[in-house]
């Protein structure tokens, strides 16, 4: 997977293209085209300048290797130590290089919506819902992203949330937390526990790439809007007006409710905005299982049936069960500190995705 000067002058040419693209005023003025365009031509510009450096470091090989036939030992020995190197550089800007062209995921500039569910456990996986809501939330306040709860079901006096979907707004969110969605098992001793026995709960995070409605065509006669009285934990009334809202897919049959607001009409535009989030991410699984079943072989879809990650209490431990990593950190990974977990996870799906395009070619 290397780049042929064709290729190199296309890009080049590509990159040329968007640089005055840049300069045009009716883009400027559209600040979403603008940033879009901005971004792919940092891109380009990554690419290029890994090509260019493994086209230098290849003719700084070729001069070494000339002095490989020197009369003088030393010198033999100088060029072999700085071949050495070079190799090693060179291979390394290679795999960066494959990395940089393999196909972008389309979604992964987009925003972001989670939606974390209580599993198994009762009171102590919805504990443990708001647990992750709350490491979520740090982890984008640390990135400076921004955070609006969708929808949310209390969970009673216990705490906690039976359900809770809010969206991150932010550069590019949902490259960086797509590998969040599966099951989340937590380990620890609940409160109530008197004789000290640890249990076991699980809680379910799904992450939706945001939709706009260029994504999705969601028609007026496909939805079916109700409203109601908003109510709190145990039905207690926290609105005299009817402004909840349960906005219905007809088609599809996906529902969505929406009470925080005490406006109805805002209510409504946040359930829209997790229908069509919802409704992008059914397309694109669907497009992912039609692909598996093509190839035989599913890579790299996150799939939300998997436990994916535990959280050990007594033991201050998180395991990633996907890539093996464990870190007994849980306090600050709790707290926000995600950035090591979300890293050593994109990485090993991206030498999946390398590796899958690797055997394409072969």
């Amino acid at each position: 997977m290397s780049l042929e000067l064709t290729e190199l002058a296309d890009l080049e040419s590509r990159y040329v293209d968007l640089e005055r693209e840049l300069q045009n005023p009716d883009l400027i003025r559209n600040q979403r085209s603008y940033t879009a365009t901005a971004r792919r031509l940092a891109e380009l510009g990554r690419i290029l300048e890994v090509w260019r450096r493994i086209a230098r470091t290849e003719d700084e090989i070729e001069g070494a290797r000339s002095l490989l036939e020197d009369q003088s030992q030393e010198v033999r020995e100088l060029a072999q130590a700085e071949l050495d190197e070079l190799g090693l550089g060179l291979g390394r800007d290679q795999e960066e290089l494959k990395a940089l062209l393999l196909p972008r995921d389309p979604n992964d500039d987009k925003n972001t919506i989670l939606e974390i569910r209580a599993g198994t456990g009762g009171d102590e996986a919805a504990l443990f819902a708001g647990d992750l809501y709350r490491m979520y939330h740090r982890f984008a306040e640390s990135r400076r992203w921004r955070c609006d709860i969708l929808s949310s079901n209390p969970s009673g006096g216990a705490g906690g949330f039976k359900e809770i979907v809010f969206s991150i707004e932010g550069d590019r969110v949902y490259s960086h937390l797509k590998h969040e969605s599966g099951v989340h098992r937590v380990q620890r001793v609940p409160a109530t526990e008197a004789q000290g026995r640890i249990h076991t709960s699980t809680v379910t995070v799904a992450v939706l790439p945001e939709a706009e409605e260029v994504d999705v065509d969601i028609r007026p006669e496909e939805i079916r809007v109700d409203v109601f009285r908003s109510s709190g934990p145990g039905g207690q009334s926290v609105n005299t007006t009817d402004s909840a809202v349960r906005v219905t897919h007809v088609p599809s049959g996906l529902v969505v409710i929406c009470q925080d607001e005490k406006s109805q009409l805002k209510n409504k535009l946040k359930a829209l905005k997790v229908l069509r989030a919802r409704l992008l991410d059914k397309a694109n699984s669907e497009q992912r299982q039609r692909i598996s079943d093509e190839r035989r072989e599913q890579v790299g879809t996150g799939d939300r049936s998997e436990r994916i990650r535990t959280y050990n209490f007594p033991q201050g431990r998180v395991t990633d069960h996907r890539v093996g990593l464990t870190l007994y950190r849980l306090s600050e990974i709790l707290d926000g500190d995600l950035a090591e977990i979300i890293s050593q996870v994109g990485a090993f799906f991206q030498a999946r995705l390398l590796a899958s395009a690797s055997q394409a070619h072969v």
